[in-house]
């Protein structure tokens, strides 16, 4: 089995285990593996363009918002951006938000639209709170030293 094949193991086991319908759950460094194993896959960045800007995003990723930037209401073009954005439904398209909620939601939309080969990032881009209630220190994108740019 390649690494690859072995990380999508892991994944469809996750998604078994937390009983989500999408692909898989990865880890960022598995969804880096990925996105450089299969030069069709993307890596969707569901947070807010503030959040792009301000804290830092992947450089290759595409951006679309779950939720808008000011006020944080749901984006209702979200499926329309996605399907037109991302058109190859048979593709890896990896779901990335803060620490893994939002990107959840998108997955199991993305599967709901036919996205054959749907996952979750978990731990998102700065992961989970420290004891100190900061994000950034524990798991995550960025924690990991994946590739990032800033403002």
């Amino acid at each position: 089995m390649s690494p690859i094949e072995e990380i999508l193991a892991r994944a469809r086991a996750r998604a078994e285990a937390l009983k989500v319908p999408y692909a898989g759950a990865v880890t960022p460094a598995e969804a880096l593996a990925i996105l450089q194993g299969d030069p069709a896959g993307r890596l969707v960045d569901v947070r807010t363009r503030a959040e792009w800007e301000w804290v830092g995003r992947p450089p290759e990723a595409v951006f679309i918002e779950w939720n808008t930037w000011p006020g944080g209401a749901r984006n209702p073009a979200f499926a329309q951006e996605l399907l037109a954005r991302v058109p190859d439904k048979a593709a890896p398209v990896l779901f990335l938000c803060r620490s893994g909620g939002r990107s959840h939601h998108a997955a199991l939309l993305a599967h709901e639209l036919g996205y054959a080969q749907a996952f979750n990032v978990l731990e998102g881009f700065e992961g989970n709170k420290d004891a100190h209630g900061h994000r950034g220190t524990v798991g995550g994108w960025k924690v990991a030293g994946l590739p990032w740019v800033q403002g």
